[in-house]
C-alpha cells in the first residue's frame, strides 16, 4: 500500500507541512535509495508526486527528474517551485523535454568548438597584451559571482562574498554584484544584477557552465554601461573565464578570487570531470590573465608557485568576520529555548557539511564523550547546525550511540540566524580533517572566525591555516584532525572548565578583531591591487 504524496525537495526553501498520508524527501536522499537498488520498492507507491524547488528554470536534469516522478506516481506529478510555477507532468511535458534534451546534445559540439576558439582568442590576448589600463578606484568595482548553484541560504561563501561586497565602498566607488543569484547578508544598498543561464544543456553535466560563458560579457556590459568601472573582481568558478572577457570589454584590471582547484576538488570529494582538460585549460588562463590573484591560505599559493604562477601577484588573505554581526553580545536564548536547551551545557557547530568539515568525527567524538562519562548525559547536548554531503554519516553516528535525545540536527539556517545558533552554544568545534589525498589543508574556514567572535570556547583540529590563526591553550584547545577521542578529550577538558572556556573566548575575540575582520580583509586586497597598478596604499 502506497502513500498519497510524495514531495521530492531540489533546493526548496520551504518545507511544506506533510498532511496524513504525505511524505517529503530530499533529493539527494531519494537518489541514494535508487543508486541502492530500492527502486522496485519505490515505483508507483504514491498516488501523487512533486518535485518542488528553488526555480523550476533552474532546475537541472529535467529530464531526468520527470520520469523518476512518473516511475513514483501512480496518478498526477508535476513540478513547482516558490515563485508559484506549476509545469504537469504529463506525456507532452516529456515529449518537450526529450527534444530539449535531444536539441542540446546536438548543439554539444558546436558550442564547445566556439568556447575553444574563444579561449585561443584570450590565450593569445594574454600573451601578447600591452600596457595595463591605469586603475581608478572612485568607479565601481565588478564582482562576480557565476556558480550555478542557487538558493544558497548559508555557508562559507555566502560568508566571504558579502564580507568583501560589504566593504568595498569603503576603500573606491559602490561595488556592483553580478550574480546568478541573491546571496543572503549583502547590504540592501549594493546594487545587484542577476545574470542566469539560458537553460540550456540543464540536462548534461558541466555544460551549462562551460556554455555560461558565451556571451556573458555583452549582457553584463550592457548593465555596467551607464558606469565607470574600476576593476572586475571575481569569485572563480568552475570552466569559467567570463570575467577575463568582461574586464577586457571594459579595458579595466581582472582580479581573481581563488579558492582551490575546482579540478582537484571534483576528483577528490566528488567525481572526476568529464571536461577536465578544458578544466584545467580555464583555470590556467585565468590565473595568467589576472593581475592578482587572491588566496585564502599559504598552501594554495604554494601550489601556485609550484605551477608556475608569478608569487608577487598573490595575496594570501584568510577569510574574515564581521564582528558586529557575530559578538558575545548576541542572545542565543531564543534559539535556546525553541530547541529544549535552556539549562544545559551545549557543544554546537555549523557548517555545510562539507566532507572537509569533520561533521561526523564530531558526532563520534560525542558519543565516545557520553560513553566515558555517562554522568554528563543529563546536563549536555550537542547542537549541529546546517546540512550537507555527511548528514547520512552522522545520522548513522547519531543512532549507533543512541543519542537522539542528546542531539539537535537542525538542517540547514538561514545565513542571517547563524549568530543567534551560535550564540546558544558554550563550546564550538572546528574537526576538519585532513585532505584524503595526503596533501595540505588550503582551507580557511569562515567558521573559524565567525566562532572567535563570538567569544567562546573553541576545540578544533590542528590542520595548516586553523593551527597558525588559533594557538593552542591561548586562544582555543587544538586537537589531531581526524581523531575522535582527542576531539572528545579536547571537549571534556572545556566541559570541565569553566574559566579556561572563558579566558580561551575572550582572547581569540581580541585576536579576531585585531586581524581578521572583513574590512581588513577587503583593505589588503585593494591595498594590493593599488600595490600591482604601482599606486599608492588603500585608505578608508
Amino acid at each position: 500500500m502506497g502513500g498519497v504524496r510524495l514531495t521530492v525537495l531540489r533546493d526548496a526553501h520551504r518545507v511544506p507541512q506533510a498532511a496524513p498520508g504525505d511524505d517529503t524527501i530530499d533529493f539527494s536522499m531519494l537518489r541514494a535509495r535508487i543508486v541502492r537498488g530500492e527502486v522496485a520498492r519505490l515505483l508507483f507507491r504514491w498516488r501523487e508526486a512533486r518535485v518542488l524547488a528553488y526555480r523550476v528554470e533552474l532546475m537541472t536534469k529535467p529530464l531526468n527528474m520527470a520520469l523518476i516522478l512518473r516511475g513514483l506516481s501512480r496518478g498526477a506529478c508535476w513540478f513547482e517551485d516558490e515563485e508559484g510555477s506549476h509545469v504537469r507532468i504529463g506525456s507532452p511535458a516529456l515529449v518537450r523535454l526529450a527534444a530539449n534534451a535531444a536539441r542540446d546534445f546536438l548543439r554539444k559540439g558546436p558550442m564547445l568548438r566556439e568556447v575553444a576558439r574563444e579561449l585561443a582568442a584570450l590565450e593569445e590576448g594574454v600573451r601578447t597584451r600591452g600596457d595595463a589600463p591605469p586603475l581608478d578606484l572612485s568607479g565601481s568595482a565588478a564582482y562576480l559571482r557565476t556558480d550555478l548553484v542557487f538558493g544558497l541560504r548559508s555557508g562559507g561563501s555566502v560568508g566571504h562574498i558579502a564580507g568583501v561586497l560589504n566593504n568595498l565602498g569603503r576603500f573606491g566607488g559602490p561595488p556592483v554584484l553580478l550574480s546568478t543569484d541573491a546571496i543572503p547578508t549583502v547590504r540592501d544598498d549594493v546594487e545587484f544584477h542577476r545574470v542566469a543561464p539560458d537553460g540550456r544543456f540543464r540536462d548534461f553535466n558541466e555544460l551549462p557552465a562551460i556554455a555560461f560563458n558565451l556571451g556573458y560579457e555583452v549582457r553584463t556590459e550592457r548593465v555596467l554601461a551607464a558606469r565607470r568601472v574600476s576593476f572586475v573582481y571575481q569569485r572563480y568558478s568552475l570552466q569559467n573565464y567570463a570575467g577575463i572577457k568582461l574586464a577586457r570589454r571594459l579595458g579595466v584590471r581582472f582580479v581573481l578570487e581563488y579558492n582551490g582547484s575546482e579540478i582537484w576538488i571534483s576528483r577528490n570529494w566528488s567525481r572526476p570531470l568529464a571536461q577536465e582538460a578544458l578544466a584545467e585549460r580555464v583555470e590556467a588562463l585565468n590565473l595568467r590573465a589576472a593581475v592578482l590573484v587572491v588566496v585564502v591560505s599559504r598552501v594554495i599559493k604554494d601550489e601556485l608557485v609550484a605551477r608556475g604562477v608569478d608569487a608577487g601577484k598573490i595575496l594570501v588573505n584568510p577569510n574574515g568576520v564581521d564582528p558586529d554581526r557575530y559578538s558575545p553580545d548576541v542572545n542565543g536564548s531564543e534559539v535556546r529555548g525553541k530547541l529544549g536547551l535552556a539549562g544545559k551545557t551545549v557543544v554546537g557547530f555549523i557548517g555545510t557539511f562539507g566532507r572537509w568539515h569533520g561533521a561526523e568525527v564530531l558526532a563520534e567524538a560525542f558519543g565516545r564523550l557520553l560513553a566515558k562519562r555517562p554522568d554528563l548525559r543529563d546536563r549536555l547536548r550537542l547542537l549541529m547546525i546546517g546540512d550537507g554531503n555527511t548528514m547520512p554519516q552522522v545520522r548513522e553516528c547519531v543512532a549507533r550511540h543512541a543519542m537522539e535525545d542528546v542531539c539537535v540536527l537542525t538542517g540547514s539556517v538561514p545565513q542571517e540566524d547563524g549568530p543567534a545558533h551560535l550564540a546558544a552554544c558554550d563550546i564550538l568545534a572546528a574537526p576538519h580533517v585532513p585532505n584524503p589525498d595526503g596533501t595540505p589543508f588550503f582551507g580557511s574556514p569562515t567558521k573559524l572566525f565567525e566562532y572567535m567572535a563570538m567569544g567562546k570556547g573553541i576545540v578544533a583540529s590542528d590542520l595548516d591555516q586553523i593551527g597558525e590563526v588559533l594557538r593552542d591553550g591561548e586562544t582555543a584547545r587544538m586537537v589531531r584532525p581526524g581523531d575522535p577521542a582527542a576531539l572528545a578529550d579536547g571537549l571534556l577538558d572545556l566541559l570541565e572548565d569553566a574559566s579556561l572556556r572563558e579566558r580561551l573566548g575572550r582572547s581569540a575575540r581580541e585576536e579576531v578583531v585585531s586581524k581578521h575582520t572583513w574590512e581588513e580583509h577587503t583593505r589588503r586586497i585593494v591595498g594590493k591591487l593599488q600595490e600591482r597598478c604601482g599606486c599608492g596604499p588603500a585608505t578608508t
